[in-house]
């Protein structure tokens, strides 16, 4: 697994540009609740911590991971500076995985590209539970962190360029 020798937590506050004038949109999949909230605070902590308003971290929630396509979609009409997807999926014993980690890359990557305000990816695509809990918040640290800073460099590269 790529994060099995690092720490996905860990961050160097004094390369990141301070957050407290970017207004951050996150969406959540309410599908693997006990991975996605962990993640959710991995991202709302690291925000906080880089400078942050709390009044500036808007949260929506979405019934799966599929659906995060359409509610980051709408996220990026509410004047924010970035969006984070979060969401979790879980190999099974049918294709589905395979379809639904597509789609959401594939449905990510596209917003990406057709608007200007840009969607951090952080879906877990593990192949069991415990991958799961160990990149949010577990033993590899938490994705939702890392995802938090991609989106504070994201906001700054937004409004530099």
């Amino acid at each position: 697994m790529a994060t099995e020798n690092k720490n996905l937590s860990h961050y160097d506050k004094a390369t990141i540009p301070n957050a407290k004038d970017f207004r951050f949109g996150i969406v959540v999949s309410e599908w693997n609740p006990q991975i996605t909230e962990g993640l959710y605070k991995g991202a709302y902590e690291a925000l906080l911590d880089c400078g942050a308003i709390d009044g500036h971290i808007l949260r929506w929630n979405v019934p799966g991971s599929f659906e995060l396509i359409y509610g980051c979609k709408k996220m990026q009409e509410h004047m924010v500076d970035v969006v984070i997807a979060i969401g979790s999926v879980i190999q099974g014993e049918t294709k589905h995985f395979d379809f639904v980690c597509d789609g959401v890359t594939q449905g990510i990557k596209d917003l990406n590209i057709q608007n200007d305000t840009p969607v951090i990816f952080c879906v877990l695509t593990d192949n069991n539970e415990q991958q799961s809990l160990d990149r949010s918040g577990g033993k590899y640290g938490n994705k939702g962190t890392e995802a938090a800073i991609a989106a504070i460099k994201m906001a700054q590269l937004r409004h530099d360029a």
